[in-house]
């Protein structure tokens, strides 16, 4: 019995120490998973964290540097182009709009073209479209609507105080915004304290910067302006994608400012090609605007099969800029889902009006049975069809322009109001003439910035650059 308690003596050491080399065994396996827990929720923080930063300082850059980061193309359709007024609201200052024209080759009169672009669209987007068509005989003129690409995306209004600790937190973000991340923390390095009270006398009482937010009544305003400013009257009316939802209701209470209507593929429901929602829901939002090849993809699925990654990133970035973002997703909100068309083209001021639809055969089964319900409501438009997709102006630009010029110069030639007019008396001639002499004589003594009405011959070199807070009169884009 001796003999067996010591052997089992002896054999319970060896059994502890083995459990006790199988647990030692096991420790590092339990610490290795907490590790790489640690590392990979460190990573994923740092990684937001460096998203966000990078988001909040990209939308906070002055005028002046995002111009400078313009890619080329951008920089060099801006130069070429001019900028007007024109006046939304009473109550607010005047907008400034941005116009990209072209001349005919040609010596001989000319007919003239306005075109109006669609939602996320601007005037870059028709450049091809209006050289071609002014190699062709023809005066074209291509728009950016107040809130794209290069006019005034905001306008400034008076607000006084604040409501509630939203209201406080949304403010200084908008002055962080304005003045940089570290402004705050400069301030006290300079004064030694914080600009508590600073802040608060400019929360009291304060101009605040809104989006652009227009619908049908504000655009038509905006088309008659312009078409009155440049001395267009009557013209041939391009209307592209969504933009015929927001012009149709000028266009006929003002038929008799309009020679022709050229629609180019223009939705029966008013719903644009490129899907506004991407541009509203947050977090989508900034993976589609902050990376160019997610942008690129977005437009060949919805909007344009062939366009390319330069010219789909000049898109990006033009909604990127300012308040660019904001002011298409509030206007495309204003698009009127209930419009008729059969009613409006039998309307009284369509029914002698020449017109022309031109559709996408080439972009889907569907769109060719939207394009065919279109030209049933619209049984007076000749309807021809092109080989592009739904930005047909991004794929086959000398296409359009093709059909658009032969259909315009078919039509009897256009007679100008102003050669319609009667003679004026001489003494009233007179004292045109001296108007003139003296608004002359007052620009070259007080340099006045810009250009509130615009001929062929017209240039802007003082008040051009106004336009996009480069000039004498700094504006944020």
């Amino acid at each position: 019995m001796a003999i067996l308690t010591e052997e089992q003596n002896q054999q319970q050491p060896k059994q502890h120490s083995t459990k006790t080399k199988t647990k030692s065994s096991h420790k590092p396996k339990t610490q290795q998973p907490q590790l790489s827990f640690w590392f990979y929720f460190t990573l994923s923080i740092s990684l937001i964290t460096l998203f966000f930063f990078f988001i909040f300082t990209s939308s906070s850059l002055s005028p002046q540097k995002s111009f400078l980061n313009l890619p080329t193309t951008l920089r060099k359709h801006y130069s070429n182009g001019r900028t007007i007024k024109v006046q939304i609201h009473p109550n607010q200052p005047p907008i400034q709009l941005f116009t990209f024209q072209r001349a005919p080759s040609t010596q001989t009169p000319s007919e003239t073209v306005l075109i109006l672009h669609g939602q996320a669209l601007s005037s870059y987007s028709y450049r091809n479209l209006v050289q071609s068509l002014s190699t062709q005989g023809v005066r074209v003129i291509a728009i950016d609507l107040p809130g794209n690409g290069f006019s005034d995306k905001s306008v400034e209004v008076s607000v006084e105080g604040l409501d509630g600790i939203f209201g406080r937190f949304s403010y200084v973000y908008s002055e962080i915004q304005e003045k940089g991340f570290f402004w705050a923390f400069d301030q006290i390095v300079q004064t030694g304290q914080i600009p508590y009270e600073e802040v608060l006398a400019r929360m009291s009482k304060r101009k605040v910067s809104i989006p652009v937010d227009l619908g049908p009544e504000e655009i038509g305003k905006v088309l008659g302006q312009v078409i009155d400013t440049l001395g267009l009257a009557p013209v041939h009316l391009v209307l592209h994608d969504s933009a015929l939802g927001f012009a149709a209701n000028w266009v006929s209470e003002n038929s008799n400012l309009v020679s022709s209507l050229t629609l180019v593929d223009t939705p029966p429901l008013n719903s644009g090609a490129f899907p506004i929602w991407v541009l509203e829901v947050p977090l989508i939002r900034e993976v589609v605007l902050g990376f160019p090849l997610v942008f690129e993809k977005v437009v060949n699925f919805c909007c344009s099969k062939r366009i390319g990654g330069l010219d789909a990133d000049a898109h990006r970035v033009l909604l990127k800029t300012g308040d660019g973002r904001k002011a298409v997703v509030a206007t495309g909100k204003n698009l009127n889902s209930s419009f008729d068309l059969a009613e409006w083209g039998g309307s009284d001021g369509l029914k002698d009006m020449p017109m022309q639809l031109i559709w996408s055969s080439d972009w889907s089964e569907e769109w060719i049975r939207e394009g065919n319900q279109v030209a049933g409501a619209l049984p007076q438009a000749k309807f021809v069809t092109h080989s592009g997709g739904r930005w047909a102006q991004e794929d086959v630009a000398v296409e359009i322009a093709g059909k658009i010029s032969q259909f315009v110069l078919s039509l009897p030639k256009t007679v100008r109001k102003v050669e319609q007019e009667s003679s004026i008396p001489d003494h009233i001639q007179e004292m045109f003439d001296e108007a003139k002499t003296d608004d002359v004589h007052d620009h070259h003594h007080h340099h006045s910035h810009g250009h509130d009405r615009l001929g062929e011959d017209d240039i802007h070199e003082v008040g051009y650059m106004d336009a996009y807070g480069l000039g004498h009169g700094p504006r944020d884009l």
